[in-house]
């Protein structure tokens, strides 16, 4: 049994001109909101053994926000920045550890989340992916390599406006 949590980045700072796309920062909210998700995450005992994380500069902001507990591998790979569903499942794939965090952007996560169960958490399917949505999701296969589209279970759905603020 493999489970993904597919977190999009915590909300971004648009402020400041000439900032590349790459490099763009976390606001004040989005810093809030990924200390949010991480709290969630311990709450839920969702500890990842591995995350596989965007070289983007907001998506390596929400995950030191999120003060994953552990000592997880973590990876940045670039193939993560602005991926599509496609490409993510392919870096999904290198995975060896049961449980993989995985931060990155849209639209590509938005398409991977509906696209990766069997049956999408609302009957409409996921059309908007918020910033810090997270889903998490379990897959009955021995290794990653064997996930493909639609053979996933939703466990839990989150967006950081559902959390309380952290304290």
């Amino acid at each position: 049994m493999k489970r993904l949590i597919l977190m999009r980045h915590a909300k971004s700072d648009w402020s400041k001109a000439g900032a590349s796309d790459h490099d763009r920062t976390l606001n004040d909210r989005g810093k809030m909101n990924a200390t949010s998700l991480g709290i969630w995450l311990k709450e839920k005992g969702l500890v990842p053994k591995t995350v596989l994380c965007s070289t983007a500069t907001r998506t390596r902001q929400t995950l030191d926000m999120l003060a994953v507990e552990g000592t997880p591998e973590i990876r940045f790979e670039k193939t993560l920045y602005l991926a599509d569903a496609d490409e993510i499942l392919k870096v999904l794939h290198s995975a060896k550890d049961d449980t993989v965090l995985l931060i990155g952007h849209n639209p590509g996560i938005a398409i991977m989340a509906e696209q990766m169960v069997k049956t999408p958490p609302n009957p409409d399917g996921i059309h908007h992916y918020p910033t810090g949505a997270t889903i998490v999701a379990t897959f009955d296969v021995d290794n990653w390599a064997d996930v493909s589209w639609g053979i996933g279970k939703v466990n839990s759905i989150v967006v950081p406006r559902d959390l309380p603020a952290p304290t």
